[in-house]
């Protein structure tokens, strides 16, 4: 089965920025969707009951993300929804998936050089960041929420889509959908 999958981090509480992400996943018609961490309130995870049905939506928690019997409600409210708590690792279509919000560096780096792992989907440092090392490809699409970008980005907030048929990550811009394909 050949997969395509939305990586979405640090949403910081931005509804109206989550929701664009959520629409561009259902456009795109993506199978799964990683969240990375940093939903901050709980209540936010709601949101992504407006998934397409068929979607699965895995995420971890981030070190914004104090509330964590909310937190496993509210993903256990929504239907093919998976809370896999600080880390999570998966196997989908012959690829070792590994999500981890990135609160430790040094954990994160170690994640990166053991080259278990097919994809590694990160948070947590607001840096956009698509990556090949080694064999593991290293995912983050920076934060989400509009209130980080005059400092650190540019070119405002993204999500990644990885197409395995096509073997390809990329970033889009949830302002510009006209290059959502």
């Amino acid at each position: 089965m050949i997969v395509k999958i939305g990586v979405i981090s640090d949403t910081h509480d931005d509804v109206e920025n989550t929701e664009k992400a959520i629409n561009i996943f259902n456009m795109l018609k993506v199978d799964y969707v990683f969240h990375a961490g940093d939903y901050v309130y709980p209540g936010m995870i709601s949101l992504f009951k407006k998934l397409n049905k068929e979607t699965i939506f895995y995420g971890v928690r981030g070190n914004n993300d104090g509330e964590l019997m909310g937190i496993t409600r509210q993903f256990d409210e929504i239907e093919n929804a998976h809370f896999l708590n600080e880390f999570g690792k998966l196997l989908i279509s012959s690829k070792n998936i590994a999500i981890y919000h990135g609160t430790n560096c040094d954990l994160s780096e170690s994640l990166m050089e053991s080259q278990l792992f097919d994809i590694l989907i990160l948070g947590h440092t607001h840096i956009k960041r698509i990556e090949k090392m080694g064999k593991t490809l290293v995912l983050n699409p920076g934060p989400l929420n509009r209130n980080f970008f005059s400092k650190y980005i540019n070119d405002g907030p993204c999500v990644i889509i990885y197409d395995e048929k096509r073997e390809l990550a990329e970033f889009i811009n949830i302002n510009s959908t006209q290059n959502v394909k």
